[in-house]
């Protein structure tokens, strides 16, 4: 036994997990025609190598053609993904960690114009939300498909030497059957008991169950609580969970809540400003009524909180999944006594956002998550020590200092404010997102303890650059909000930016107008100032929906505290210009769809479109750099050392990064900064 708990090691049935860290199922997005490929394995086997003890790769592998990927997940009904399996497996296995994978089909939780075409299924005719798919109402044969479709992929799994499944019964097929809100059979499988509306999952189990044998792990993921009236309430889930061990699962995964909707969903998965591990007690009960080993994750970011789980008896197995996703080396740090140098999970939850918005899961603040095949997890040191000089103390410049200390440089970074942040300090005076500045305060203990010299209230120009005679200059200084407007010629001076209110610099007025072309997270949180403050706030944007860059469970924070204040929200109409009327602004207001032009009154217009960088020091040391500030695309696309010449009297390589390139976000400032620097 360990004096940690979190390092004792458990028995699963025949399993030995080396300790009690584990990442739960997710979907990465990484497949590549419906396979787990290299980029698929090196993520996890990353995470293998470091400590963790289970990973659980999927979430969810698909098991019939009519689930189709909604999220690029893993076509495990195809017979060609057992060597896939195999590989990822093996990779896990090398560093002794053991794998599973979480099975399911999605049913209505999906929609019909992917992969063949063919209708979502549900024991229900009514959509879901999320996903906007009604769903063909299932007959006999489609029940007795899938589950002959669940035994199929189990055995593949098996095959490609998985030590276990997971089925998937949350917001998912199998539990759109158990709960009374979305079972609308008769029959067998119906919606009149409790042991109706489990018998297809029961159906399910024992197929898989004779297919695998008694020694292959299989537990089941379910909701346990959908903390929503007529739906499965605590005691209903406390029934399933004993009749699931009467069933004979070896393990159970408890969820508390719905996923049908961005909010349900985002009280499942809680984002930044949200309470650390809000069903955790709840996820104890069930383990003290079943007796089953029991794992669970939402929002367990710390070790602290990791610990208390496990030494209280709440869980036998810790999921750290978004944890894992910010550092794949947290297990690898606490056996070191390095818990401190932890990279921590910020809540931003940009890697979830960008799946269930078509992407792949990506960590705000950790670039080479995904990217194990190019950029590795942790830096080593250059083969020549360098003199770097970075103008900037944001996100770029503080993530180039860090990389470029890890590779023994001589760092120096010039700061014009009195702290480090950038456009990050201003984002966490809110409240609720205040723990973006683990972001900066990671970087700065990192670049600490390597010796990078900071020099803050310090405007660089050429000469304090120069004087330190460099090798690699890197300017990384940001840019101010841009308050011009598309194609209009318009007086600056009758509006403010979004970064006013939100600093403070100027107050909230009655009337306001917030303009929002770039769709992030300024406009929305200077609404909340404003909407706080008893203004009347109108946001307004000329795309076809509001804040696109928010992305789905972002949004919800802000949404629940805007709705019961008076703020409205207008698409489609383009901001022509601002003009004083006496005491009132009027604005013109257009739209892209007709020439329709109209004049409303405001006491105060704020833009939020974008930033203008500040390049100025850049362009004064194009002159006197070696390339000239040329960057070589290709190199860089490659992670690929730097070696344009322009100038053969040049004093030193010149670059810029981030918001002084162009407006972006906070990750492609750090994944910049990332890719020119390791390599350098």
């Amino acid at each position: 036994m360990s004096i940690d708990p979190l390092l004792d090691p458990f028995e699963l049935g025949h399993l030995t997990l080396r300790n009690r860290i584990m990442i739960s199922s997710h979907e990465p997005a990484y497949a590549v025609d419906g396979m787990p490929k290299d980029r698929y394995v090196a993520y996890h086997a990353e995470r293998a190598k470091a400590g963790v003890a289970l990973t659980m790769t999927a979430g969810s592998a698909a098991v019939s053609r009519d689930s189709p990927p909604a999220f690029n997940n893993i076509l495990a009904y195809r017979d060609e993904v057992v060597p896939w399996i195999k590989r990822l497996t093996d990779a896990c296995h090398e560093h002794g960690c053991a794998a599973m994978i979480q099975l399911t089909h999605l049913g209505r939780r999906t929609t019909w114009n992917k992969g063949d075409w063919l209708p979502s299924i549900s024991s229900g005719p009514h959509r879901e939300p999320a996903h906007r798919a009604f769903p063909k109402v299932m007959e006999d044969w489609d029940i007795a498909r899938v589950v002959a479709d669940f035994a199929d992929t189990a055995e593949r799994m098996k095959a490609g030497g998985m030590d276990g499944i997971e089925i998937e019964a949350y917001g998912h097929l199998i539990d759109q059957f158990q709960s009374p809100l979305t079972n609308q059979l008769d029959g067998p499988y119906g919606s009149a008991t409790l042991e109706t509306r489990m018998a297809f999952g029961k159906a399910v189990y024992d197929a898989i169950r004779q297919r695998v044998g008694p020694d292959f792990l299989v537990g089941v993921r379910y909701t346990a609580d959908e903390t929503v009236i007529g739906g499965i309430d605590a005691p209903t889930g406390l029934r399933m969970g004993q009749m699931f061990a009467d069933w004979g699962v070896d393990f159970l995964n408890i969820i508390r809540g719905r996923v049908s909707t961005d909010p349900d969903m985002t009280d499942v998965i809680p984002v930044q400003g949200m309470a650390y591990a809000p069903h955790l007690d709840f996820a104890g009960r069930v383990r003290g009524t079943t007796g089953l080993p029991t794992f669970h994750a939402s929002r367990i970011p710390d070790v602290a909180t990791a610990r208390h789980a496990v030494r209280a008896g709440l869980l036998d197995m810790v999921g750290m999944t978004r944890a894992h996703i910010a550092d794949p080396h947290l297990v690898r740090k606490i056996i070191a006594g390095r818990e401190d140098d932890i990279r921590p999970c910020v809540g931003a939850t940009y890697c979830l956002d960008r799946i269930y918005q078509g992407g792949e899961a990506l960590c705000l603040h950790n670039a080479a998550t995904g990217r194990e095949l190019e950029i590795p997890q942790v830096i080593g040191p250059a083969p020549v020590r360098k003199k770097v000089v970075i103008v900037g103390a944001g996100p770029a410049g503080l993530e180039a200092a860090r990389v470029c200390a890890e590779r023994r440089h001589d760092v120096t970074v010039f700061e014009a404010a009195d702290q480090p942040g950038g456009q990050v300090r201003l984002t966490a005076l809110s409240p609720r997102r205040r723990e973006m500045m683990g972001i900066i305060d990671w970087r700065m203990a990192q670049c600490t303890a390597r010796g990078v010299d900071f020099r803050f209230n310090n405007y660089a120009e050429l000469g304090d650059v120069t004087a330190l005679d460099p090798d690699v200059v890197i300017i990384a200084t940001g840019g101010l909000p841009n308050l011009s407007l598309l194609e209009t010629d318009h007086d600056a001076d009758n509006v403010i930016s979004a970064w006013d209110l939100i600093a403070g610099d100027v107050k909230p007025a009655g009337n306001i107008l917030i303009y929002d072309e770039a769709g992030d997270h300024p406009a929305l949180q200077a609404a909340e100032i404003a909407a706080e403050a008893g203004a009347r706030v109108e946001v307004m944007t000329p795309d076809r929906t509001f804040a696109p860059e928010i992305m789905a469970m972002n949004l919800v924070p802000y949404m629940r505290s805007l709705q019961d204040k008076d703020v409205s929200f207008t698409v489609a109409r383009r901001l022509l210009g601002v003009q004083k009327d006496g005491n009132m602004l009027t604005a013109s207001i257009g739209t892209d769809y007709s020439r329709l032009v109209e004049g409303r009154q405001y006491d105060q217009v704020v833009l939020n479109y974008g930033i203008i960088p500040l390049d100025e020091l850049y362009f004064d040391l194009r002159e006197v750099s070696v390339n000239r500030g040329e960057l070589d695309q290709t190199a860089f696309i490659r992670h690929r050392p730097q070696n344009i010449r322009r100038q053969s009297d040049g004093k030193f390589q010149l670059f810029r990064i981030g918001d002084a390139v162009a407006s972006r976000n906070t990750h492609a400032a750090i994944y910049d900064a990332l890719r020119l620097c390791h390599v350098m």
